[in-house]
């Protein structure tokens, strides 16, 4: 588990500060990537990160790193966001399950979609109120990190 880390993240990272990206700029791209890996719409991440990239001037590598990365969680939230949108709206809880979406979506994409497109907006809702707040928390707990990564030894090694 670790190399695949080393190899998936912080390879990445250290050749992205060795090619002169800020680290500034990687933290606030990985922030990013993070907090829209788990927007609770499927399928949508890819998007809203390469938006992102565009909107925000942040790096197309980094944000992307940290998409991939993080899809595990976004299928983990995506009901705890549609039951916080519904608790904040005060709404009837919708019945579902991962098991039962999943059902949904390989019997009948289209259908599911239409079935569960109220839910969707719940949980939109939810990632809309914490999403920012997240987005800017990862920034600043992610600077001094990325900023402490020795770059001398990486700049050694890659001249030899």
């Amino acid at each position: 588990m670790k190399a695949f880390f080393k190899k998936k993240l912080i390879d990445p990272i250290i050749n992205l500060l060795l090619q002169g990206v800020t680290p500034e700029k990687i933290s606030q791209s990985i922030a990013f990537g993070m907090v829209l890996g788990v927007f609770p719409i499927l399928g949508s991440t890819v998007l809203l990160c390469t938006g992102a990239t565009f909107l925000f001037r942040l790096n197309f590598v980094a944000i992307q790193i940290a998409n991939y990365l993080i899809y595990p969680l976004q299928l983990i939230l995506f009901i705890p966001f549609i039951r916080l949108g519904e608790t904040i709206l005060n709404t009837e809880p919708f019945p579902l399950s991962m098991e039962k979406i999943f059902t949904m979506l390989k019997d009948d994409m289209i259908g599911a979609i239409q079935t569960l497109w109220v839910a969707n907006l719940h949980g939109i809702f939810a990632w809309f109120l914490t999403g920012p707040i997240a987005i800017y928390i990862l920034y600043i707990a992610l600077k001094p990190l990325i900023k402490k990564i020795p770059l001398k030894q990486f700049k050694e090694a890659n001249n030899e």
